[in-house]
């Protein structure tokens, strides 16, 4: 009788403390400096808070990618030096959800203005699993635009950096930059 008493509390405390080691875990806090460190381009730490695979979700597009894959697209998303703002977060039943001003030359050439985001964030214990974006304000008439002006531009006179609007790779961002720069500096 004494031992099933003590083997039942020794299981009450030891779920306990399982959920109470779930619940310590600041997500919130985690999602926080995972965009300062996007800010700055800091890879070495971005790392640290991702599980081996990564689903995003952005409207109908959902693709899952490795770890290294994602920070492959990272790398690619630095070139065009991003500026991330965190408007509002908060934490409730493990999950994240932020709203994210986004801005850097990319987004400044195609949508002359930041993107608003929702973005849902979500963890296995400490480890980001999947981010979901939602678009508050794209402006698709104005990206379709910029983007297509320079694309007949770049096809017309410098043809060597077609297909840097696909290439999702550091390389590729660089490509898409001097792009810009070359359409810009056309006049």
């Amino acid at each position: 009788m004494n031992k099933t008493i003590v083997l039942l509390l020794l299981l009450t405390i030891g779920i306990i403390s399982c959920k109470n080691s779930e619940k310590e875990i600041d997500r919130a806090e985690i999602t926080k400096q995972y965009f300062k460190n996007l800010d700055n381009s800091d890879y070495s730490k971005i790392s640290e808070w991702f599980a081996e695979s990564i689903k995003t979700i952005e409207g109908e597009h959902k693709n899952t990618y490795s770890k290294k894959e994602y920070l492959e697209i990272l790398k690619w998303d630095s070139v065009f030096e991003p500026n991330y703002e965190i408007l509002e977060i908060e934490q409730k039943d493990g999950i994240v959800k932020a709203k994210i001003s986004k801005m850097d030359k990319r987004i400044f050439f195609l949508h002359e203005k930041p993107f608003i985001t929702n973005q849902i964030i979500k963890f296995q214990k400490d480890k980001i699993i999947s981010i979901e974006t939602d678009y508050l304000n794209f402006n698709y008439p104005t990206w379709e635009k910029n983007k297509n002006g320079l694309l007949s531009w770049i096809e017309e006179n410098h043809p060597e950096l077609n297909g840097f609007i696909y290439d999702q790779t550091e390389s590729g961002g660089t490509k898409f930059l001097k792009a810009i720069e070359l359409y810009e500096n056309k006049k």
